[in-house]
């Protein structure tokens, strides 16, 4: 799609979802729910709601401001966010914008966009994800090259080496990289696809809502990763799909608890 913006400007009939009081900083769980966080989430609700497309033209950050009766400083980093994430693009001079990122995987038949904070969304991707990467490690076990064997082995021992030595950065990266390299491995195009748009969008949940931290349960990921990385070198296919459910399942279990942590205390 070309610059020109459907949209010029907030008009009359594009009114943005009311913000819940947690923007203003008046709710009673506002340390589960930063202004900044739900601010974000409504300008994905906004956009999912007016189904604009990509190049689209938002509001303003002083009229999103307005509409969701917060300052222009929480909007600012909402959009820092939704920026990073490739959701949204700011375009100096020109405005706000949606972005062109094909790995949203937004289509008519889901009915709107991925939202990170709503946990049946995050239930959702977790199930999509156990179908893809269980048959992805299967295929593995069957089609992994020696090189793409080493390449999943250094990914795991890059995992272990962020947990030991407290480095999330490199934990996040390592664990990306060993997922990237299991599906790679099932030489499989459309399930190399699937895992990293689904890892996308579950990037977008630790950005919003659930922060990047190194868990209590790292630790167990690297042992999981390990578990999956022997049955694909064994060629035990069976294996390595249950190895993985096993680990998307203790994963989904950590999302759990954190959201009712933030929730509860």
């Amino acid at each position: 799609m070309d610059d020109t913006p459907a949209i010029e400007a907030a008009s009359p009939t594009q009114v943005l979802p009311a913000a819940p009081a947690a923007v203003s900083g008046t709710d009673e769980r506002r340390d589960y729910r930063p202004g900044y966080e739900i601010v974000a989430e409504r300008i994905l609700e906004y956009i999912a709601e007016e189904r604009l497309a990509p190049g689209d033209r938002l509001p303003t950050e002083i009229d999103l401001a307005q509409t969701l009766s917060t300052s222009r400083a929480v909007v600012r980093e909402a959009v820092k966010i939704l920026s990073a994430l490739g959701r949204v693009r700011a375009h100096k001079g020109r405005g706000l914008f949606v972005a062109d990122d094909e790995g949203m995987l937004v289509t008519s038949r889901w009915g709107g966009f991925f939202r990170p904070v709503d946990i049946d969304h995050v239930l959702m991707l977790f199930e999509f994800r156990r179908v893809q990467e269980m048959s992805a490690s299967s295929l593995a076990a069957t089609r992994a090259t020696p090189s793409e064997l080493r390449t999943i082995e250094v990914a795991m021992e890059q995992c272990r080496h962020g947990v030991v030595h407290g480095q999330v950065d490199v934990f996040n990266q390592a664990d990306e990289d060993f997922h990237a390299a299991v599906s790679a491995a099932s030489h499989n195009t459309f399930l190399v696809s699937a895992v990293r748009d689904a890892r996308r969008l579950q990037r977008q949940s630790s950005a919003i809502g659930i922060h990047d931290t190194l868990g209590e349960n790292a630790g167990a990921a690297v042992e999981e990763h390990e578990a999956i990385y022997r049955a694909i070198r064994d060629g035990r296919p069976d294996e390595a799909a249950a190895a993985t459910a096993a680990h998307l399942d203790r994963t989904l279990e950590d999302y759990r608890r954190e959201i009712q942590r933030r929730l509860f205390g």
